[in-house]
């Protein structure tokens, strides 16, 4: 197959820029936290294309975000030169799914509401596919980590250690993707993604007081920053290891919260997450090529999870400050 040309996404990065004109802005967002009530709210969800909320209740508004996420895939899955590019969002809800199915039958309890769209794999076929123990439709890596997650719960009952099996295995494919794209920003965005979940991982295993033993199994190949300098990390050393790169200011929150050794890590987790929006949105610079599509599914999927935080915050009574507290930086 001949390398694929940054020329051939004009069409694609044409579409895409126009497509951006409606995202949900910071002010449509404040206009769903200040609105009188949910239908004023959920009004400002049509005017950015969102079909109609059937009623304001989590499980609706979960039907409506994966009815726009299914939609999303589709619309530009059909019309990218690389159709794999888009593994790199839908590979993390395939390993959402299979720790779900995981736990669901350790507990003897159904998984199917537990299950989201927007992996590879559509939930109820996956779901069917685990219980007849037959995963020969899904990539080698899934089904063998699948199983071994399985065995991990079996034997252990430690449902940590089986989610690790599968974190480790999610990211596996997530850098592997970034290889197969061949283009330097989105393994650049994959690295990125690997070195938030190191941070995170290492800053909870010092807030635990946890030895190198314990981040072994849970710190991942393919970031910027090598694991082995995490192993031995002290609080205070993360601000200087992540010097100079894009998380360095998740990791000065992250090094004070270890020093503290408590409080709550919402700001820690935000940061970590800014950092990774800062990144992508300097595709809105590149006029073509997967960088602008890269840049649109990560707005659209950033959109899913603003609105989620908005109209739930909302349905919880919650106030508009402490929505607006766990709102993360936008895309646009």
């Amino acid at each position: 197959m001949s390398r694929i040309k940054d020329t051939d996404y004009l069409s694609i990065s044409t579409r895409v820029r126009v497509l951006e004109n409606r995202l949900l802005t910071r002010e449509k967002l404040e206009r769903m936290i200040d609105a009188r009530d949910q239908a004023e709210a959920a009004k400002v969800l049509s005017e950015c294309g969102y079909g109609e909320l059937s009623e304001f209740s989590p499980a609706a508004l979960e039907g409506l975000l994966a009815a726009e996420q299914r939609r999303v895939f589709q619309d530009v899955g059909g019309a990218v030169p690389n159709p794999g590019l888009l593994d790199v969002f839908r590979i993390k809800y395939d390993y959402q799914n299979a720790k779900a199915l995981v736990k669901a039958q350790a507990a003897d309890v159904p998984a199917e509401r537990l299950l989201v769209a927007g992996g590879r794999y559509e939930p109820a076929a996956l779901a069917e596919d685990y219980r007849r123990e037959d995963l020969s439709a899904c990539t080698p890596a899934f089904a063998q980590s699948v199983q071994q997650a399985r065995e991990t719960l079996a034997a252990t009952g430690d449902a940590q250690l089986s989610d690790f099996v599968l974190d480790r295995s999610c990211f596996a494919e997530l850098v592997q993707a970034g290889k197969d794209s061949r283009s330097s920003f989105v393994q650049g965005y994959v690295a990125l993604l690997v070195d938030a979940a190191n941070l995170r991982s290492a800053v909870r295993a010092l807030r635990l007081d946890r030895g190198a033993d314990f981040l072994r199994q849970v710190l991942l190949p393919g970031g910027n920053v090598p694991e082995d300098k995490l192993l031995a990390i002290r609080g205070e050393e993360l601000e200087r290891l992540y010097r100079s790169t894009p998380l360095e200011g998740a990791a000065a929150l992250g090094a004070a919260l270890t020093r503290r050794g408590s409080g709550p890590l919402t700001q820690f987790e935000k940061a970590c997450d800014d950092a990774v929006t800062a990144y992508v949105s300097t595709a809105r610079r590149i006029p073509f090529g997967e960088q602008p599509v890269m840049g649109y599914l990560y707005a659209r999927e950033s959109e899913l999870t603003a609105i989620r935080i908005v109209m739930s915050g909302r349905m919880a009574g919650l106030d508009g400050d402490t929505i607006r507290a766990r709102l993360r930086r936008c895309y646009c």
